[in-house]
């Protein structure tokens, strides 16, 4: 799947707010070693070098693109390409720090443990993912790649519920032996600009779907999904598209 970081930092303002909500609730002191998985170009990985200055940080990700844009912003951290699916840390970690990127991954009734499994004694796990997929800005995606004759090529790219509901990652977790802070916010983000939710959209979840269409099936697909989010989210009479987006947490204390 292709990264642009400039169409990912579009809303970089509003993305960021999550980040920092999760951030406000790690509680460890003087961590030493801190993995911010799924790190992207880095604007989140420096706010935990603000609040860690002390701390060694590592950022991993699997986009060239994504590391290539963190690595020119920040020179005090350090910045790994790998597949999350395979990492393990080096060391045991006092803080795995993961902000929208681990919904990209199955199995996590395998995978939450296994990064329980990367903490030190009394480490924190910390994970944000888009819980928005019954929300018309995907189920207009799916109804989209469902509607036309590119069906064939997105169907098998389609994933209807990647992030589970709260009660699953508890129970998870309980079965790892620890007990997490769960809790869900949405956010409604007042998006300017035409085609604002699409122009959201193109940053993440839209990727795998137009990086499997060629011409002219990736701008018919495109512009029979803008029209669906046209309906779904009106642009308001002073140019704001509001867009409510709802986001789970989950920190767990080894």
């Amino acid at each position: 799947m292709s990264w642009n970081p400039e169409q990912y930092l579009k809303f970089s303002d509003h993305r960021l707010r999550p980040a920092v909500d999760l951030l406000n609730r790690i509680d460890v002191a003087e961590p030493r070693l801190i993995y911010d998985l799924g790190c992207g170009a880095g604007n989140v990985t420096r706010l935990l070098r603000a609040r860690w200055p002390k701390a060694r940080i590592i950022g991993v990700d699997s986009s060239s693109a994504m590391l290539g844009k963190a690595r020119g912003a920040s020179s005090d951290i350090e910045w790994v390409q790998a597949d999350l699916a395979d990492w393990v840390a080096e060391a045991p970690a006092d803080v795995i720090f993961s902000n929208a990127a681990l919904h990209w991954l199955d199995g996590h009734a395998a995978l939450f443990p296994a990064l329980l499994g990367n903490l030190a004694a009394g480490g924190a796990l910390a994970v944000q993912m888009p819980r928005n997929h019954g929300a018309p800005s995907h189920t207009g995606m799916m109804e989209a790649a469902c509607s036309g004759p590119w069906q064939g090529l997105l169907q098998s790219r389609l994933r209807e519920h990647p992030v589970a509901a709260p009660e699953f990652y508890w129970d998870v977790l309980a079965a790892a032996g620890v007990r997490p802070d769960i809790w869900e916010t949405e956010y409604i983000h007042a998006l300017e600009g035409v085609d604002a939710v699409v122009q959201w959209t193109l940053g993440t979840a839209l990727r795998p779907l137009l990086d499997a269409l060629d011409e002219p099936w990736r701008s018919a697909f495109l512009a029979d999904y803008a029209r669906r989010m046209a309906e779904a989210y009106p642009r308001r009479g002073d140019g704001v598209t509001l867009f409510p987006f709802r986001r789970l947490f989950v920190v767990a204390r080894r």
